[in-house]
């Protein structure tokens, strides 16, 4: 059974389940509800504000907490669709017995070879903490971020939060213009942020780590299953 601790943030929440369902359609081509994995969804609520410094203490025992009450319904593993939830990858990690999928990495196997300048668009905790930088920086890539890039992600997200899509759309239209300026390659490390960057195409290559967490997900399941 895959366990899957969500809630980071709540609206986030159905659409990557929904994700982990359509890779179980494209990885192996399940049809009937049969087909389908058991998945244990705990939605779990942080001590997250946009417009407040990250207390981390709480935060990191929140998500501990959170994971060990989903342990206890006995599922196999757990991923966690919240890249700000990795900042304390390993605490989580050492509090389980089984394994925990990490995000960040499956992400970063899915940036194209060819990416010559990459953008991260994320929370301030998420940028703040260097995971991603790290990562790309030992893959040769070269990292750009901007401030008012910064402001404009931290807008969107809020609007998503408040329920008010079409403004969110609005702002991501007027970023993507500045980004195409700049970069090739944009990681969305934010799950908020599919609700605008889902209906995006054009001439950035978009790395979403919520698809590269379900297709793990799905090959994690296959690997126990068989």
């Amino acid at each position: 059974m895959i366990g899957i601790l969500a809630g980071m943030g709540p609206k986030s929440t159905g659409p990557f389940v929904d994700k982990t369902v359509d890779q179980c359609q494209k990885i192996y081509g399940a049809v009937n509800d049969i087909d389908f994995p058991h998945m244990m969804i705990y939605s779990c609520p942080t001590p997250f504000y946009i417009d407040k410094p990250l207390n981390h203490k709480d935060m990191e025992m929140a998500i501990i907490n959170g994971a060990k009450r989903l342990e206890k319904t006995g599922v196999d593993f757990i991923a966690i669709p919240c890249n700000t939830a990795h900042v304390y990858f390993d605490q989580v990690k050492n509090s389980l017995s089984i394994p925990l999928l990490n995000m960040v990495e499956e992400t970063i196997k899915r940036v194209p070879e060819h990416s010559k300048k990459v953008a991260l668009l994320a929370t301030i905790p998420t940028v703040q903490s260097g995971i991603f930088q790290e990562a790309l920086a030992k893959e040769g890539y070269e990292f750009l971020h901007q401030d008012d890039w910064q402001t404009c992600i931290n807008q969107i997200i809020e609007k998503i939060k408040q329920g008010q899509i079409s403004e969110s759309l609005e702002l991501w239209d007027e970023l993507y213009l500045q980004l195409a300026d700049t970069i090739d390659t944009a990681i969305i490390a934010c799950t908020d942020l599919n609700v605008v960057t889902d209906k995006s195409s054009g001439d950035i290559s978009l790395v979403d780590s919520s698809t590269c967490l379900a297709e793990a997900i799905v090959h994690k399941y296959l690997s126990l299953k068989n």
